[in-house]
Order: C-alpha cells, then structure tokens, then sequence
C-alpha cells in the first residue's frame, strides 16, 4: 500500500519499553529514494532531543493508531551515536550510527536495503540496550546523500522542455520504506490538476537552485493520467501511469534485480 509521507507527520513511536516521541521528518537517500531514517522528537523524555530511527528497526505500523512500533529500547536510543540531520551527514557518520544498532550498510548490496529487499527482511541481532560506540571512526567516503523530504517539498519540476510545476509531495511503500512517487502540482499550467512521476524518471537533482529535472516532457506530464488526493493508487492506475510513459514499473525491476542476484549476475 502506497501513503502520503505526510500522513506519517506526528505518528507515535513505540520502543519496547515506553514512547519515544513523535514523527516530525522523514530523510531519503538522494541515490535510491529509499526513505533511511525517521526523525523523532522525543519530548520530555530525553529533554527535547532529535533523533534518528532506521526502518530496519521498525516492527509494525499502525495506520488507524497512527503508531509505529519499533524493536528498540529506551537506553539504546539515548546512548546512540548523534546524527544531526540538519548538517551534514557524510556516510562516515551513518556507518558508525549504523555500526552501533547492529545493522548493515544499505549501500553495500544488491537491494535496495543492502543484503535485502525490505528492511524487514534483515534480522537484526538481539539488542542489549549496552551497546558500546564503535572506537574506530568509518573511513568510507565522506559521500553527501541524506535529504529531508520536508525541505524537498516545494521545489520546482523542469521537464526536458521547460519547467512544469513543483513537487507537492511524495508517496511512499511503507514495505520497502521507498519513495515510489513523486506528486507534482502542475496548477501553473493546468489548474488543479496533479501528476505522479516516478524518481527512477529523474535526471538529476539541483539542490542549489532546488530543482528537479525529468526526463520526460512537459506534452508528456500534461497528458499523464491524472492523480487525485481522495484516490487510492490502485495497481491498474499505476499500470497506465506507467504505460503512458513507456518505462518499466518498479515491480518489475525489483524482481529483475531479485532475479539476477539469484543467478549470480548482479
């Protein structure tokens, strides 16, 4: 099922041993448009302090609730590495965050989360709440690529031919944690009429000028098949969506992804 990241905006996080606090942005990886970390106010608590919770801690998520329930508890969050989401964070960083919880490099693998499909599908070892810092910093390449979906919000769409609207929103697949659609308002051309695009249609990000290039048309969004906010995305309007353009759905290239992993020819 498919959802408005805004929907998750004030979602409760429930660790194993009481409420850590409260969804406030979402951070994607600028590379596979996988949703990575949840920022989480934590209120009272841990005196107002941002931080960061992986998908792959993530056990459930309770839509009706407006609940995610995740296999953490309260001490390991407190004692885990700081990422300021509002600096810089190279992937130095995030391999000594990742390090501690115990979890994989999801940019080391063939899927999107690394060693697999989903986060779920990674078992994460048995917390003890007494995880100790990695001594030894990450020498990975100090690469940029954590992007706040909230600041993101807002920037323009520049078609192969001209600019086209701006990006209203995204939606995401709450299994794999990907953002699946990007939702652009084209009301300067077209009033009141959205289109969904696909992030595997971008050509490239300026996040300087806080513009997204597709690489599509501006004839070709105008003739998309229209998104409107109170429908479902159903599998069939996703098969039009995607016919109109011409371009394989993102099933399809996960399971040709899981096909050639399996073969030996990634």
């Amino acid at each position: 099922m498919l959802n408005k990241t805004t929907l998750l905006h004030g979602f409760v996080i429930h660790a194993k041993d009481g409420e850590l606090g409260k969804i406030d942005d979402l951070y994607f990886d600028d590379e596979s448009w996988a949703i990575r970390y949840l920022t989480v106010e934590t209120g009272s608590w841990l005196s107002g302090k941002s931080v960061l919770i992986s998908p792959y801690s993530i056990m459930e998520v309770d839509w009706q609730a407006k609940k995610i329930h995740v296999l953490l508890d309260k001490k390991q969050v407190e004692n885990s590495p700081s990422l300021n989401v509002h600096q810089t964070v190279s992937r130095q960083h995030e391999g000594r965050f990742l390090d501690y919880y115990g979890y994989p490099s999801y940019w080391d693998g063939p899927y999107l989360w690394g060693p697999a499909l989903y986060p779920a599908g990674y078992i994460i070892p048995a917390a003890t709440g007494e995880q100790k810092l990695p001594e030894e910093p990450w020498m990975e390449p100090a690469d940029i690529h954590l992007r706040s979906v909230a600041s993101v919000t807002g920037y323009h769409i520049a078609a192969l031919d001209g600019e086209i609207g701006h990006v209203a929103g995204f939606f995401i697949d709450s299994d794999a944690w990907a953002i699946r659609y990007i939702e652009v308002a084209t009301n300067n051309w077209w009033p009141g009429k959205k289109v969904l695009l696909s992030p595997a249609w971008v050509e490239s990000v300026s996040w300087s000028e806080s513009t997204v290039h597709v690489a599509v048309t501006r004839k070709m969004i105008q003739d998309a098949p229209e998104y409107k906010s109170e429908m479902p995305i159903t599998r069939d309007y996703e098969n039009q969506l995607y016919g109109h353009y011409g371009r394989p759905s993102y099933w399809l290239t996960q399971a040709g992804h899981a096909s050639a992993f399996a073969s030996g020819d990634w």
